[in-house]
């Protein structure tokens, strides 16, 4: 006997953005994503998620592609549905914090180009840093989602998520989105949560969550979150699932039959979409992430699906490949000394290149200068207590004294200064967008600005020839063997680093 369909479950597609971030380093180039999107924009999905995240950062560093150009692309092959970005919050696409008129002005720009949607988070769940994110999105007319950023931890409780989901409405978001970036929300947990969200907010509040399934535990997530009262939930075409992945669309759509919830996708068109990447994906098994089952082990490093991807790639790189598992077990060592931070960009990547630094180097041997501003709290308000002996360290390396306010009131007017400094370079066409581009990585900017006008470069292998044209990423590979400081490339974020004294009695 048919059941009939009592409630719709709205679903968001990733699979222009974070599907291939988190399994081939975010390494596809346009014309590999293009061939998809009619079929993409007639299935009726709620949103398709398409820019932000690490797409931005990879189309200029890897790809030579103008990510502005992406974007208006993807908005007109796509006319039909909403067009999802994720958003640093204060830090933008970039890695540190701007001040609030940049901020203003690339949600400005985002929407102008084709954004609808704005998924808004901070990886410290300092709501201080996506004030003026969500006010600028909202006055431009657009979707503010104001994002939960799930971590698990001693201090982390459904009470306490319950009550940021109370000042995200309090503040004005259109939505909410539960974000597990590492696949760590087992079934009751997601229950719960949602549930006591909806109960505190009222069922009016848009709620969505977004899981990975790198932990084997998140589909059943996603069905008890539906239980519960979720109204949209991420899921990623099969060809570009799983692994540090997301679920696979299709079956989620067919885990729904016969229990009274259902959705608007049409199957048909998703499976024409399976069809189209079952090809594209194969141009990029070189950067294809390692983990292709399920990985428990992530339920205590947490590392979040798009940044395992990458530190593989980069440890490889580094003629390390063979630690990998030692970084994990190093992450939640580091992640403790700062209070528990969930991990997500820029948190992880700040975290995670720690733990590669004290597994490469020594225990806090060398201290970047992101995690000594992470732990001084130029980053933001964490969730915990931070180890004092670090933090101590944090102060000797960078003589700098700890903050508590919301780090962006410390930032002066730059708008101004970037422009000047981004109008001159060769191949910079003048634009706010490329100020922006400059804005968020002023080392890389300018090369791209440079080589710009010889269009993109698809780093994928052709299936035929097995010829790759990909470039070496950036990055310095030395042997750091004295007190200076070097600019690092891990995981796609350039970090400050500083070599402690050599201490014979501490090796």
């Amino acid at each position: 006997m048919e059941t009939t369909v009592q409630r719709i479950i709205d679903i968001t597609e990733l699979a222009l953005r974070d599907a291939h971030q988190s399994l081939i380093a975010t390494r596809m180039g346009i014309e590999d994503l293009t061939g998809a999107c009619r079929d993409l924009d007639e299935a009726g999905y709620w949103s398709i998620e398409c820019w932000g995240g690490a797409t931005y950062d990879a189309c200029i560093r890897y790809l030579n592609e103008d990510p502005w150009e992406r974007l208006r692309t993807f908005k007109r092959l796509m006319p039909k549905t909403p067009l999802q970005m994720l958003l640093r919050g204060q830090n933008l696409l970039g890695y540190r914090h701007y001040q609030d008129e940049v901020v203003e002005r690339f949600c400005y720009k985002s929407a102008e180009n084709g954004v609808d949607v704005f998924r808004i988070f901070d990886a410290l769940n300092d709501l201080r840093n996506i004030e003026t994110s969500v006010r600028a999105v909202r006055k431009v007319g657009r979707h503010a989602q104001g994002t939960i950023s799930y971590t698990v931890s001693p201090i982390h409780t459904v009470a306490l998520f319950v009550d940021q989901a109370k000042r995200l409405q309090d503040m004005g978001v259109d939505s909410i989105c539960i974000k597990d970036m590492a696949a760590i929300i087992k079934p009751q947990s997601a229950y719960d949560l949602v549930k006591g969200i909806k109960e505190a907010c009222g069922p009016d509040l848009r709620l969505h969550l977004h899981v990975h399934a790198t932990t084997g535990v998140t589909m059943v997530s996603l069905m008890k979150a539906v239980e519960a009262g979720v109204d949209c939930v991420d899921t990623a075409i099969s060809t570009m699932s799983l692994g540090p992945g997301h679920n696979p669309t299709e079956s989620f759509i067919e885990m729904l039959e016969g229990t009274g919830f259902g959705t608007m996708v049409d199957l048909e068109r998703v499976l024409r979409v399976k069809s189209y990447f079952v090809s594209k994906i194969e141009r990029y098994r070189e950067f294809l992430s390692k983990v292709t089952g399920v990985e428990t082990e992530i339920f205590k490093s947490q590392i979040p699906g798009g940044m395992l991807s990458n530190m593989e790639n980069q440890l490889r790189q580094q003629g390390a490949g063979d630690r990998l598992k030692d970084v994990l077990e190093e992450i939640p060592l580091v992640r403790k000394d700062t209070g528990y931070v969930p991990l997500v960009t820029p948190s992880s990547q700040i975290v995670g290149t720690q733990a590669v630094l004290n597994v490469l180097m020594g225990h806090y041997k060398v201290l970047t200068g992101e995690f000594a501003d992470l732990m001084l709290g130029y980053y933001g308000a964490g969730p915990g207590e931070k180890n004092p002996e670090v933090v101590r360290m944090a102060i000797e390396h960078t003589h700098k004294e700890p903050i508590t306010c919301r780090p962006a009131d410390l930032l002066k007017p730059e708008w101004e200064k970037l422009r000047s400094e981004a109008l001159p370079l060769p191949g910079c066409n003048g634009t706010d967008e490329d100020v922006l581009t400059y804005a968020m990585f002023p080392q890389v900017a300018p090369k791209f600005f440079a080589r710009r006008h010889e269009g993109p470069l698809n780093v994928g292998t052709d299936p035929l020839t097995g010829v790759s044209e990909m470039h070496p990423a950036e990055g310095h590979q030395g042997v750091i063997t004295g007190p200076i400081t070097y600019a690092v490339t891990v995981s796609g974020m350039e970090h400050k680093v500083t070599v402690a004294p050599f201490n014979p009695s501490t090796t």
